[in-house]
């Protein structure tokens, strides 16, 4: 039998690997529309078998058509590797440079089926956002990292390892692109078609860019947000406990809320129709209780109002019947959301009301244009429960998964008297915006490539150093944020966030990840940290992505719906020292309606890693702040003149305000 190693260098084998039997117990992604005439079925065979040497090409062809016409998709599920899929200690990777053996380990988490959502299917998280589109794919990809010098750049699009360039050590070791679509070719449909076709994908935000952590890394976000919408809606002393958040999803970053919920300190209820979701889960402790049955979750709600509880419980099915019953029994919701996958309504994203799960899947693949019907017939049930609920107090905030956008799009009372915006806020506008990303605080993220847990906790460390430091000194406009952000991290261990390789978030502006990331550097220069570090973020972050219905949904001057940040965020990144940069059409709400950039950094201890880690650093926040800040956004503008004043070398135009009484004259 071959080593890891050897098969790792080996890429696709020489031989023809028998067909893999798949176990039941894993969780598969729905079956895809059939969306391709026959002509193009013809062309996606062509397309697949490229891959694979003629002399197979008579077999594979019929098992990769039979592939196409019950999946929607070529998987090559025969070419899974045999060995265990988890983030392996760097130094297990074939590699020549580090910074490869990094990226290998990152591939791998993603694809772990502790962490990935339908990992058969090379699926990470959000129902189709993959890591690779098939098995040849990852297997090429792995090879040429093994191979590949610190003189080169691996250049992949969409899945597809284009291959190895010439470069230098000073740019990216890869560089990662995913559904950049020409944009009259950027529909849904398209991605089904071009897609199935396997020529782009559906990359998320860190699912395609390697940079995923399981459901830790929305954790942290989702508790500042759950945080500080109580902090909004509640008395100043009034406890959270007893209180309720309704929310549904519990799939790859949606399973995040119920941990969030328990740290927040309230009562969180999370609807899940997929049950395989719901027991991964709870078996990981990321939730406390299950309940499947509506008369049960409304008994144990009133028990826990009534005790003042602090617990999480799921319920295994739609969170329509929730919303409704909850109205019915008059329980009273403090805090309301939603964060199923609504990005990808039509495959697999939201399920329909009164119909089982197993259900919508068949109806999915045999008939989705009624399965469209059926979707839009429950947002508009959906919205209109919510809507009884808010009028008697419920603060209502969409969780940035396109949900108001395609409740509006169906028909739903979801927009305001202007019938221009929503009547909800996004939780960008009232609350990450102006309290986070306008400062450059974002989720900032490492990994221990030791998969040593001592590591971590000496990672923890540092961070809760650094950032006491940082507070001393900080203006009074983030003590706030400094705080939550030293109690997260000196309570991250106690609750028990990792899933997968040995990873943190932390929110943290330009000055924070900086001296955090220096601090690592010296850390694993004097063997304080026993292997490389991977730094990185999510790209819902302050200056990655480009959004207008999320992440910059709280800029007003008309620019949000241009995409200039992003770009230059990854270019700008990508000569300031970055291990690998990514850019992608579609993550968290949906194809063509974002363009989301991300990085991945790997510190070994060296004076090279500690000048790279400053530049691009600064460059990844204040790119986002400044753009912030040309948009009129106060707290941006504050952030911006006080970075200046730091960094001498920083020269960023700062708008002039017009005042509202001109105005008033000339309208």
């Amino acid at each position: 039998m071959t080593t890891f190693k050897e098969q790792i260098l080996t890429g696709i084998p020489h031989t023809l690997p028998p067909k893999k039997e798949l176990s039941a117990k894993i969780s598969r992604a729905p079956k895809r529309k059939q969306i391709l005439s026959i002509d193009e079925k013809k062309l996606a065979l062509k397309n697949a078998l490229r891959y694979i040497k003629t002399d197979w090409h008579q077999e594979l062809a019929q098992e990769f058509l039979e592939e196409l016409n019950a999946y929607g998709r070529i998987y090559m599920y025969r070419f899974m590797p045999d060995y265990k899929m988890y983030a392996r200690p760097i130094h297990e990777y074939p590699s020549i440079t580090s910074q490869a053996a990094g990226i290998m380990l990152m591939i791998q988490n993603n694809l772990d089926p502790a962490v990935a959502q339908h990992p058969y299917e090379l699926i990470t998280y959000g129902g189709n956002g993959g890591v690779f589109q098939n098995w040849a794919q990852y297997l090429l990809t792995m090879h040429y990292l093994a191979t590949m010098t610190e003189e080169q750049t691996l250049h992949i699009y969409s899945g597809h390892p284009m291959g190895l360039f010439p470069s230098s050590k000073e740019a990216p070791r890869v560089v990662v692109t995913n559904g950049m679509m020409i944009p009259n070719y950027s529909k849904p449909d398209d991605w089904e078609k071009f897609n199935a076709l396997g020529v782009t994908q559906y990359g998320q935000m860190t699912a395609g860019s390697y940079m995923y952590i399981g459901p830790q890394g929305i954790v942290h976000g989702t508790t500042i947000t759950v945080m500080n919408a109580f902090r909004k809606t509640l008395a100043r002393g009034e406890q959270t406990a007893g209180k309720i958040f309704l929310t549904a999803g519990l799939g790859g970053m949606s399973g995040a809320q119920p941990k969030a919920g328990n740290i927040a300190k309230c009562i969180t209820v999370c609807a899940e129709v997929n049950p395989d979701a719901a027991e991964k889960r709870y078996e990981q402790g990321w939730v406390d209780e299950i309940v499947d049955n509506l008369d049960d979750l409304v008994s144990r709600v009133q028990v826990a109002i009534k005790n003042t509880e602090v617990v999480s419980i799921a319920y295994k099915g739609n969170i329509v019947d929730v919303w409704e019953r909850f109205d019915d029994e008059n329980i009273y919701i403090h805090l309301g959301s939603d964060q199923t996958s609504l990005h990808n309504p039509w495959s697999g994203g939201y399920y329909p009301v009164d119909m089982t799960y197993s259900e919508s899947n068949e109806m999915i693949a045999n008939d989705p244009i009624q399965f469209k019907i059926k979707v839009q017939e429950s947002l508009r049930r959906h919205a209109n429960a919510i809507n009884k609920h808010t009028t008697k107090g419920t603060y209502f905030f969409d969780y940035g998964n396109a949900f108001l956008l395609e409740a509006s799009r169906a028909g739903a009372d979801v927009m305001a008297t202007n019938n221009i915006d929503f009547k909800y806020p996004s939780y960008v506008q009232d609350i990450l915006g102006p309290l986070c990303f306008d400062y450059g605080f974002g989720p900032f993220r490492w990994v221990c490539t030791s998969g040593d847990s001592n590591d971590l906790d000496a990672t923890d460390n540092i961070a809760i150093q650094v950032m006491q430091e940082i507070k001393k000194n900080a203006p009074a406009e983030i003590q706030q944020q400094m705080q939550d952000n030293i109690t997260w991290i000196q309570e991250a261990k106690e609750n028990k966030l990792v899933v997968g390789s040995k990873a943190r978030i932390l929110y943290a502006d330009a000055e924070g990840r900086s001296k955090i990331a220096e601090a690592f550097n010296k850390a694993i220069k004097s063997n304080d940290i026993s292997a490389p570090v991977v730094l990185g973020r999510d790209h819902h972050d302050v200056s990655g992505t480009d959004s207008p219905y999320r992440e910059t949904s709280n800029i007003y001057d008309g620019s949000k719906f241009t995409a200039d940040m992003a770009i230059h965020n990854v270019i700008g990144d990508s000569f300031r020292g970055a291990t690998w940069v990514s850019i992608h059409n579609g993550g968290g709400v949906g194809w063509g309606e974002v363009i989301n950039g991300g990085f991945g950094l790997l510190l070994d201890g060296s004076d090279e890693a500690a000048k790279k880690l400053k530049n691009m650093l600064f460059y990844d926040v204040n790119n986002g702040i400044s753009r912030r800040s040309w948009a009129r956004n106060e707290e941006a503008i504050f952030a911006i003149k006080r970075e200046m004043n730091r960094t001498p070398t920083l020269k960023v135009t700062i708008p002039n305000i017009l005042e509202k009484s001109i105005l008033d004259k000339l309208f």
